[in-house]
């Protein structure tokens, strides 16, 4: 099949399409007026396009694979397979998949395991479409991109001593409600180990109760209720 022919003045891009073609993007949301107004806004700016919708997890990634897009927009929290599970297959299949995480959750664990599981950029919902558009733009050229707000905390992560996988599931029992008894029965250690675990995960959450542990473990992402 013959390429199509370019319009005088315009380049290439490495896929052999004009580099002044529309960005096609996938969306990804399950909550529907949400979505269709994330459709209408980008269909709207010249230069970019919506190629494709998904309504959660497993549609967003069916979808990725018959269109692939230049750009998806996936949100975090999807039924089916969540935003990290959708952005971890990806970025298996295609780790050049420029992926941008558009969400509500801000917490720093949250950008952390987004970048982590590759997406190129991370976005909170109440975005300028301004900013979004750049965001776009930039991760379609290969860029990363990250609010500087978001930047702020994971610079402060940086700092923050990780916590144990035994001492987050630890914690999430505390959140809970349980005893230390009830937490050394439900992961089968004694209960002078869940002692040694609360203390050392109240160092470094620099907490001096189980209440505060709770409260900065949320602030984190570490919990969830």
């Amino acid at each position: 099949m013959k390429a199509a022919p370019r319009r005088p003045g315009s380049t290439a891009r490495p896929d052999g399409s004009a580099a002044d073609a529309p960005i096609r993007v996938l969306i990804a949301e399950d909550h529907a007026l949400v979505r269709r107004g994330m459709v209408a806004i980008v269909d709207m700016e010249e230069g970019t396009q919506v190629v494709g919708e998904a309504a959660d997890g497993a549609e967003a990634l069916a979808k990725w694979r018959a269109l692939r897009p230049d750009v998806m927009l996936v949100d975090l929290r999807m039924p089916e397979l969540d935003g990290l599970d959708v952005i971890r297959r990806i970025h298996a299949e295609d780790p050049r998949a420029a992926v941008v995480v558009l969400t509500t959750f801000d917490h720093e664990e949250d950008v952390y395991g987004a970048l982590k599981a590759g997406a190129k950029a991370y976005l909170l919902k109440d975005v300028e479409p301004d900013e979004l558009f750049r965001c776009i733009r930039a991760v379609h050229v290969g860029e990363a991109y990250l609010q500087p707000k978001l930047a702020a905390k994971l610079a402060q992560r940086v700092h923050e001593q990780p916590l144990t996988d035994r001492e987050v599931q630890i914690l999430g029992l505390v959140a809970k409600g349980l005893g230390n008894k009830a937490i050394a029965a439900t992961l089968f250690i004694g209960e002078s180990t869940v002692k040694t675990h609360l203390k050392s995960l109240f160092h470094k959450l620099d907490v001096t109760s189980r209440s505060e542990a709770v409260a900065a473990a949320a602030r984190r992402g570490l919990v969830r209720f």
